[in-house]
């Protein structure tokens, strides 16, 4: 501690320089004591793994939107079915009364007749049978049939009563699912819109990124879990699309205002955030960042073909890393000059641009049809 008592002056002894002795020796201490302030990342470093997160999430999303959306059809699917049925009970408890009412109108008849002949309902049977063995015969012949019309007359009312349960059932049921489908229904908005905010979200954390230059890898590790848990999808001889669900939009070759001379490559129409994989085995030669392109990543192959995917919202990838048929490789997004979600591809046969080939024609010739 002595040196913490060191003056420019000269020594004087007393009172005021212990005091002002101890006041330097408690300032140091509170110097040593204090902890040290607190070192927050930079936002290149917390960028990558926002993106991450934020990636993740319109995954996840997309996946339960779509299962959603699903349900949904097929909620809808089984309200057409049941109300089919009720369609078709209704017309079987029409058809069924229709008979009920015949049988009814038969059976007064007989009433009326009996009533009027003394039992006989057949036309000209008294007259006829001038024999009582042959009276007999007839009246017998004619209780039967009586006896047959009471029958069948119970026999359709109680078909009737069966009918009107069925369709009262299917009714019931049809009317139930419409109230569950509607349920879907508004699940799968607050889905969708969910969706939508956390793509709008990808969409800015990538415009920010090419804004500063720094389109930095999404760390591997954040996405491995998703990556094993879905599938790459059917591969043709270690090749396969570059995404799984799309619309083909710009072809190869095409002219346009969005242009300078012909379109380089086939565009996907995706919306943000779908998974971007890589067509087949090969090494990650180059990531870009702004331009044209936007996001950017191009594969060398073997046999000395690359192929590019451009307008991403984040890559996965950094160069010099190996990649399989189907591996994630980024997110599809709008960066550079695009003028919507979509994934533009190109097969090239250099890494630089200048050197594409019609990709569609490419991949059939490879067992992968777009």
């Amino acid at each position: 501690m002595r040196s913490l008592c060191r003056f420019s002056g000269p020594f004087l002894p007393g009172r005021g320089t212990g005091r002002r002795c101890v006041g330097v020796t408690l300032c140091a201490l509170c110097t040593l004591l204090a902890p040290l302030p607190t070192v927050e990342p930079s936002a290149a470093v917390r960028a990558p793994a926002k993106v991450a997160r934020v990636g993740l999430e319109v995954y996840r999303l997309a996946q339960e939107a779509g299962r959603a959306k699903e349900r949904y059809q097929r909620g809808l699917a089984g309200v057409r079915e049941r109300r089919e049925r009720a369609r078709r009970a209704a017309e079987r408890l029409r058809g069924q009364r229709r008979i009920a009412q015949e049988l009814h109108a038969q059976a007064g008849a007989e009433a009326r007749a009996q009533y009027r002949t003394g039992g006989f309902t057949a036309p000209g049977s008294l007259a006829a049978a001038d024999d009582p063995a042959e009276l007999l015969a007839l009246q017998k012949a004619e209780s039967e049939r009586r006896e047959l019309l009471a029958v069948g007359l119970a026999q359709a009312e109680e078909r009737s009563r069966a009918l009107a349960v069925e369709e009262r059932s299917a009714v019931g049921s049809w009317q139930e699912l419409e109230q569950e489908v509607t349920r879907l229904r508004q699940a799968r908005g607050a889905l969708d819109e969910q969706l939508s905010e956390a793509r709008d979200v990808l969409n800015g954390l990538a415009e920010a990124a090419v804004g500063s230059g720094r389109c930095r890898p999404v760390d591997r590790a954040a996405l491995d879990a998703g990556d094993a848990a879905h599938p790459a999808g059917e591969a043709h001889q270690g090749w396969t699309r570059p995404v799984l669900e799309y619309q083909l939009s710009a072809g190869f070759g095409g002219t346009g205002a969005n242009w300078a001379s012909t379109h380089t490559g086939q565009d996907f129409a995706v919306p943000v955030g779908t998974p971007v994989r890589a067509i087949g085995p090969g090494t990650v030669v180059a990531v870009g960042c702004g331009g044209a392109f936007g996001i950017s990543l191009v594969i060398r192959h073997s046999g000395g073909w690359y192929s590019q995917y451009a307008h991403l919202a984040a890559p996965f990838v950094t160069p010099g890393r190996p990649v399989r048929a189907g591996e994630w490789i980024g997110l599809s997004g709008t960066t550079g000059n695009s003028t919507g979600p979509h994934l533009h591809f190109e097969v090239r046969t250099s890494p630089e641009f200048g050197s594409a080939v019609d990709p569609v024609e490419w991949l059939r010739r490879r067992g992968v049809l777009l």
